[in-house]
């Protein structure tokens, strides 16, 4: 296969709602660029770009899929991403090695709901976007509602650069504005045929040149005075405009297709071979802990990670695109993160499931390989010049829907906890716990359907029944005031005895507080314990009450019921111990007899010291339509939400408030009702707070009658 220069390469991330038609047009891309010799389809379940079990089963994407296409001397890749919210770890994970986005828009029904949360997302990415208005051959298809839709949701720069002459079942020409010229393409393929523009059309034709004129003349400060003095520009002048308001986000232009009949779609690729940037000309900045990179061949190589599949019968695939320098097969490299040394026994350009081996890659390009030792996402791959090059990781949302996992069968809890590993090494926004504290496998993702198709793998591909069920959530338990308590533990059993008396007064704990003056201060001990919050354990022993080399003794047992606090099990913080007096036996004490004397002691005070508990809240970012504002803000005071403040983005509205982790779950599929699948959110871990009285009555009734049940 043909080397690439970093010039020849472009970088396409295929954008668009669920059913807009990405995967055709991939499809005809490919065909186009002679990688396939037969256009598959979605019904026949023969396409490139969803090829796996479960993509089949359910006729649509779920994973991204890296392809290329060849077109005119220039290579494309292309990643085709899923249309639904729940995998938008994809569409980020793309976004982040491409430098345009080809947004698919379905000319049935205009902008979607996908639509709207990936434009959200190239936004924030700062990524260039060019619209292809899909499926121009149906029925129902309607252009220019879909403009205006465009226009309304996404602005003024959505710039018409073709517009269908006979949108509907008899689709089959376009006006070129940029060429000036009617197309016209043959169902099914063929070569398109350049016309002149018919009269009927000509007076349309020049209106919508004179606005793609206006809007190319804004994106350069000379030919915006050119336009100014002559009122139009040349074609060259226009092209250039064209692609300087691209790259910044200034134009996004509108191509027409359809990519199930395979007509418009030579025409799109020629417009991003002559118009996207190349790698080397993006205005994206990727940074390192060395700077930032440039795509520069000439530089030592250094290649980012951003995907990683596990394929049958090939195993984990890592697929990498390479920010500088060039890379061979054979070669030897590092990992930057980790420091692992590995070779590039295969390197590989891949279309889908189709692997073809290339000898050398170039900066800009997008390749893969297989079998590496310690390779995962986000890991940079560097020569031996720059060993310790590591690119910036990818900022992945964070995960907004949890459940508890376990196997059917207790004996595969084992083998489930390795299938959960593996996933998380090829899907960055899904989470894995083994909760110690809960007792619980607890997993997360972004949304119920996330987590569904997780569960599909497991049983079908890893054949292990599995159920899911509610999460405990991770409580804790403080104290509100002081209180002081003794305890005596005395065994005797024949032979030696056991003896120990503590006392202590506790204290809830906050940043700067005064020390307690009751009892004086031999010796502070401070400890963040590995849950949050505080344990300070204070030394108040005179006169040798209890020896020293009890007192590790004593500060273990508080430990120890501070992991089991004592009003429901959950894990205490922020509380000062003063031990301030006690016995001993000269013959009978030891370490054991002191630690459960301080343990007891601790558990009775605790008791009497106005124990709360503590329940965690999270910052909850919902980016909402307006029009459904005031259900959602219902819908979250009645989880006992707290809203903290709101910003206006056009239509939509961001939502920030702060709600117990306890009434989010299954919020996510909640919110996709109240909205028609329309607003998104995110969540972050804020703080522990007190919980209200009588949510405490009912965890404390709860975790009574969960000990009653398992004595």
């Amino acid at each position: 296969m043909k080397v690439y220069q970093t010039s020849e390469i472009r970088n396409i991330a295929l954008l668009g709602n669920s059913r807009s038609g990405k995967t055709s047009l991939a499809e005809s891309m490919l065909f186009h660029g002679g990688v396939i010799s037969r256009r598959g389809s979605i019904e026949d379940k023969n396409t490139v770009s969803d090829y796996r079990d479960i993509e089949l089963e359910r006729g649509n994407s779920i994973y991204s899929t890296v392809m290329y296409a060849e077109h005119n001397g220039v290579k494309i890749n292309i990643i085709d991403c899923p249309g639904f919210d729940d995998f938008v770890g994809e569409v980020v994970g793309a976004l982040r090695v491409t430098d345009a986005a080809l947004m698919v828009v379905n000319a049935q029904n205009g902008v979607e709901v996908g639509t709207e949360i990936q434009w959200r997302w190239t936004k924030k990415t700062n990524m260039p976007v060019i619209f292809a208005v899909n499926q121009l051959d149906h029925e129902k298809a309607n252009f220019d509602e879909t403009i205006h839709d465009l226009k309304e949701e996404f602005g003024g720069s959505v710039t018409v650069i073709q517009y269908p002459v006979n949108a509907g079942t008899g689709f089959d020409s376009v006006i070129d504005l940029l060429q000036m010229k009617l197309l016209k393409f043959p169902v099914n393929g063929g070569k398109m045929i350049v016309e002149d523009i018919p009269a009927s059309e000509m007076g349309k034709a020049e209106e919508l040149q004179s606005a793609l004129i206006e809007n190319a003349a804004e994106n350069e400060e000379s030919l915006m005075e050119k336009f100014f003095e002559e009122g139009t520009l040349t074609e060259e002048e226009i092209i250039k405009g064209l692609k300087i308001g691209l790259k910044n986000r200034g134009i996004f232009p509108v191509l027409c297709c359809a990519a199930k009949t395979d007509q418009g779609i030579e025409r799109v690729m020629e417009f991003i071979k002559n118009n996207c940037p190349a790698p080397n000309e993006s205005l994206r900045i990727v940074k390192s802990n060395n700077g930032e990179l440039h795509c520069n061949a000439a530089d030592p190589f250094s290649a980012f990670v951003f995907k990683t599949s596990i394929e049958q019968h090939v195993g984990e695939v890592s697929f990498m695109k390479i920010f500088a320098g060039e890379v061979t097969e054979a070669m030897d490299v590092v990992n930057g993160v980790n420091g692992s040394k590995e070779r590039l026994s295969q390197l590989l350009c891949v279309a889908g499931k189709n692997r073809e081996r290339v000898e050398k890659a170039v900066a800009g390009d997008i390749v893969a390989t297989i079998k590496l030792k310690s390779v995962y996402n986000q890991h940079t791959l560097n020569s031996i010049k720059n060993p310790s090059m590591v690119i910036e990781p990818t900022e992945y949302p964070e995960p907004k829907f949890r459940t508890a996992v376990k196997a059917k069968d207790n004996t595969e809890d084992e083998k489930l906890g390795a299938v959960l590993n593996d996933i998380r090494k090829t899907d960055p926004t899904f989470l894995m716990e083994q909760s110690k504290e809960l007792k619980q496998t607890i997993i997360s993702g972004q949304g119920e359907q996330h987590l569904n198709i997780v569960k599909w793998i497991i049983e079908n591909i890893n054949k292990i029944a599995i159920e899911y069920y509610a999460p405990k959530i991770p409580y804790r338990e403080t104290i509100t005031k002081s209180a002081e308590a003794m305890y005596r533990h005395k065994k005797q059993s024949g032979g030696a005895g056991q003896f120990g008396e503590v006392h202590m007064l506790i204290e809830p704990y906050y940043e700067g507080m005064p020390n307690q003056t009751k009892y004086p201060i031999r010796g502070t001990e401070s400890y963040d314990l590995p849950w949050g919050g505080k344990l300070i354990f204070n030394n108040c022993i005179v006169g040798g009450a209890i020896d020293a080399r009890f007192m590790p003794a004593i500060l273990k047992g508080i430990m120890e019921k501070m992991e089991e606090g004592p009003l429901t099990g959950s894990y205490a913080r922020d509380i000062v111990v003063n031990i301030y007096d006690g016995k001993m036996h000269p013959v009978d004490s030891n370490e054991m007899a002191f630690k459960l004397a301080g343990r007891n002691a601790f558990k009775e005070a605790f008791k009497n010291a106005g124990p709360r508990i503590l329940e965690p809240i999270y910052d909850v970012e919902v980016y909402v339509p307006s029009e459904s504002m005031g259900g959602v803000m219902t819908d979250l005071q009645g989880r006992r939400g707290i809203v903290m403040g709101m910003d206006s983005d056009g239509k939509f509205q961001t939502l920030r408030a702060k709600v117990p982790l306890a009434e989010m779950n299954k919020y996510s599929t909640s919110l996709s009702s109240l909205t028609s699948g329309r607003a998104s959110y995110g969540m972050k871990y804020a703080e522990y707070q007190q919980v209200p009285a009588d949510v405490q009555a009912a965890l404390l009734k709860a975790y009574e009658e969960s000990q009653t049940d398992e004595d």
